[in-house]
């Protein structure tokens, strides 16, 4: 807590860096900057080369986008295909996701068979660790406990700085297998010592998938069902890659051409998804359809769920941004693969929990918002649900807590991150370091005496 005195001696320095770091809008234009290191047309910049996912919305003619279907493959192999695959053979599919991410290929049975065995062996954190990195440093926040977590494992590594590509293989595939332990007690650990609820340590089952293993966790009766343990693990499928070019996978790009170790790059990553403009929509999207639900007498009623979403757009509802959340991509736009995949089994889990009407609220706001922005904007504009539209309820309906979202999308993106890192290090040697211009005025070194005294 600050004293009256360092308040206001703070504030003065936070006024001063915000006036002596204003950039004019109008330099980025002149000196053809790429802002967010995006094109004019609203593409991304090509900064390098992945064979580890692609992702496609929109097709290029005559330099302009052109809305085009979604698709988001795995090492070529198209999303919805794969969790298909699974799904029909009967078995969860985040493990043999980590397996074709990281490895290139999909595994056989008894390639898979061992690689669940060796996740399983490594599911639990080293002795002492819970207690003294966990239960005796509480964060309020599950993204920074991770953070600390991941960090805190270089200090039990015996080999820790080594980049070769079996010591990086030997960390990532250790780190995964831990992450979910590390978000299930950092999140008894907050809601113990920060919201008054009863502490419950549940030690992972090796014979559990990363879905059971994160459901048994967190739960304090240990209980689930076969159905909601399916839709966790696709939920992980889905979340678990999305090309170079996304935040948190460029970051660990970025900080992997340093040559630093593993823990920092992965700690970094989760740095890139904790902010909120990366992670955590499907929150909001959860509030705005609170919101909704709230203000809407008849959810069948069209006409009456059009309106409402038409004030949310002209800023005079919800929290008055103008955004429908859930709604649009940088990247997708006729659809998102992920929201189409999840969309088809969160229905059968609506049933489940008898949830069906939310459910198709949900996908009337999904249709009403197109047609509303094609009326805004034009019947050219193409905007599709993202994932997050349809993610946020279904860990709702998983009775998954709030604090979380993120942390879980954390422990599936962990997967595409250490593929991404391998990628780097075995193909790409240079250090990223883009170019800054300066657009500072000249100036001199003043004598004290000579100083302004304002």
């Amino acid at each position: 807590m600050l004293s009256n005195k360092e308040q206001v001696i703070i504030d003065k320095l936070a006024d001063m860096a915000e006036t002596n770091n204003h950039i004019e809008p109008d330099l980025y234009k002149k000196y053809e900057v790429k802002r967010g290191l995006r094109n004019e047309n609203g593409t991304g910049v090509l900064v390098g080369l992945t064979s580890i996912a692609e992702v496609h919305g929109y097709i290029i003619v005559d330099g302009e986008k052109v809305p085009d279907a979604g698709n988001l493959t795995y090492r070529g192999i198209p999303l919805r295909e794969l969790c298909q695959g699974f799904l029909q053979e009967g078995r969860f599919g985040f493990e043999e996701t980590i397996f074709l991410l990281l490895f290139g290929k999909l595994p056989n049975k008894d390639e898979l068979q061992e690689f669940n065995e060796t996740l399983g062996n490594h599911r639990n954190l080293p002795n002492g660790f819970v207690e003294n990195m966990i239960l005796k440093n509480p964060s309020t926040d599950i993204m920074n406990k991770i953070q600390r977590s991941l960090l805190v494992s270089y200090s039990y590594d015996n080999n820790p700085d080594d980049i070769s590509i079996r010591n990086i293989t030997r960390q990532s595939v250790d780190m995964i297998a831990k992450m979910p332990a590390m978000v299930a007690y950092g999140y008894q650990a907050k809601s113990h010592y920060y919201n008054d609820a009863s502490l419950y340590i549940h030690a992972p089952k090796k014979e559990y998938s990363t879905a059971e293993n994160i459901l048994h966790m967190i739960r304090p009766d240990n209980k689930f069902t076969a159905k909601e343990a399916e839709l966790l693990d696709l939920c992980l499928v889905i979340h678990a890659e999305h090309g170079g070019g996304n935040n948190s996978a460029f970051t660990t790009y970025v900080v992997s051409s340093s040559g630093t170790d593993t823990y920092a790059a992965l700690s970094a990553a989760v740095g890139a998804l904790k902010g909120p403009k990366h992670g955590g929509a499907n929150r909001k999207v959860l509030e705005m359809m609170a919101d909704i639900r709230e203000h809407i007498s008849d959810w069948n009623d069209e006409q009456e769920v059009y309106d409402y979403l038409m004030k949310i757009a002209k800023k005079d509802a919800f929290d008055k941004t103008g955004l429908i959340y859930g709604m649009g991509h940088a990247i997708y736009t006729n659809s998102d693969p992920r929201a189409i995949v999840l969309e088809e089994k969160a229905l059968e889990l609506a049933v489940e929990k008898d949830r069906v009407e939310e459910f198709k609220l949900y996908q009337s706001v999904e249709r009403l918002s197109k047609q509303l922005f094609k009326d805004l904007k034009g019947d050219d504009f193409a905007i599709c649900a993202n994932v997050d539209f349809y993610s946020g309820l279904v860990y709702d309906m998983l009775n998954i807590p709030g604090d979380l979202y993120t942390p879980i999308f954390a422990v599936a993106r962990a997967a595409g991150w250490c593929a991404h890192r391998i990628e780097q290090l075995v193909s790409e040697q240079k250090i990223i370091r883009p170019a800054y211009k300066s657009v500072s005025s000249k100036s001199s070194y003043l004598p004290m005496q000579e100083r302004d005294e304002k």
